[in-house]
C-alpha cells in the first residue's frame, strides 16, 4: 500500500518532507482481536499508560489475547493490571462479540468502511475511533483518515497551521490531497507526532 500511495501524498510538500524524515508508523502484527482489545485499551489513556497497561493485561493472559482468556481472567486480575471496570466490560462485550460474528479480515473484506464502523460499534465500548484503528490497522483499508486521534489532528495542527487550533473541516480539507491513501498519510502524521 506504502509503495503505491507514496507519489500520490508525495505531491503535498509536507508530505514530501514527512517522507524524506521518517519511516512510516507500523505496528507489530497483532491478531484481529487483540488489535481491538489494544484500541479499547487505548481509549483515552496517553501512549506511555497504554503500553504499559497493554503489557500487563497481556503477560496476565500469558501472550494469549482470545476471546476465552479475556472471559476467563478474574475481574480482581484485570483491575491489578490497571484495567478500569468499564474498559474490562468492554473487552467482554468484544469477546462475546468475536464468538458471536465474524470480525476478521476475510469476514469483513466484502464490507465498506462506514459497514464496518456500523457493524463494529454496536458493540458496546467501540466508538468510531476505535472502528476507525480497527479499519486502518486490521483491515488495512487505504483511505481512513481518523481525526478522532489526537496526535493526528495535534500533527496536522503543527505542520499545516502553524500549532493554531484548526476545525475538522479544514482538516478534511487538507486531507483531500491525499486521497485514496490518507492511510498512508496518517502513518507519516504519526511517525512525525512521536519524533517530538
Amino acid at each position: 500500500m506504502l509503495d503505491e500511495a507514496e507519489p500520490v501524498i508525495r505531491t503535498d510538500p509536507v508530505m514530501a518532507e514527512l517522507i524524506e524524515r521518517h519511516d512510516p508508523y507500523v505496528e507489530p502484527d497483532w491478531n484481529e482481536f487483540e488489535r481491538l482489545c489494544i484500541s479499547i485499551i487505548n481509549q483515552q489513556l496517553s501512549t506511555a499508560s497504554a503500553t504499559a497497561v497493554r503489557e500487563r493485561v497481556f503477560e496476565l493472559l500469558r501472550d494469549e489475547v482470545t476471546p476465552e482468556t479475556v472471559l476467563e481472567a478474574e475481574d480482581e486480575a484485570l483491575r491489578a493490571a490497571g484495567l478500569s471496570e468499564s474498559k474490562i466490560e468492554y473487552m467482554r462485550n468484544a469477546a462475546r462479540a468475536f464468538r458471536e460474528n465474524d470480525y476478521t479480515r476475510a469476514g469483513l473484506a466484502d464490507h465498506s468502511n462506514d459497514e464496518v464502523i456500523d457493524s463494529l460499534t454496536e458493540i458496546k465500548g467501540v466508538g468510531e475511533w476505535t472502528a476507525r484503528m480497527y479499519l486502518l490497522f486490521v483491515l488495512q483499508r487505504e483511505d481512513v483518515l481518523p481525526l478522532g486521534d489526537l496526535a493526528i489532528r495535534r500533527a496536522i495542527e503543527e505542520l499545516y497551521g502553524d500549532g493554531d487550533d484548526m476545525s475538522r473541516a479544514e482538516m478534511r480539507e487538507i486531507a483531500e490531497q491525499w486521497r485514496p491513501y490518507r492511510s498512508a498519510a496518517t502513518r507519516y502524521l504519526w511517525a512525525e507526532y512521536e519524533s517530538d
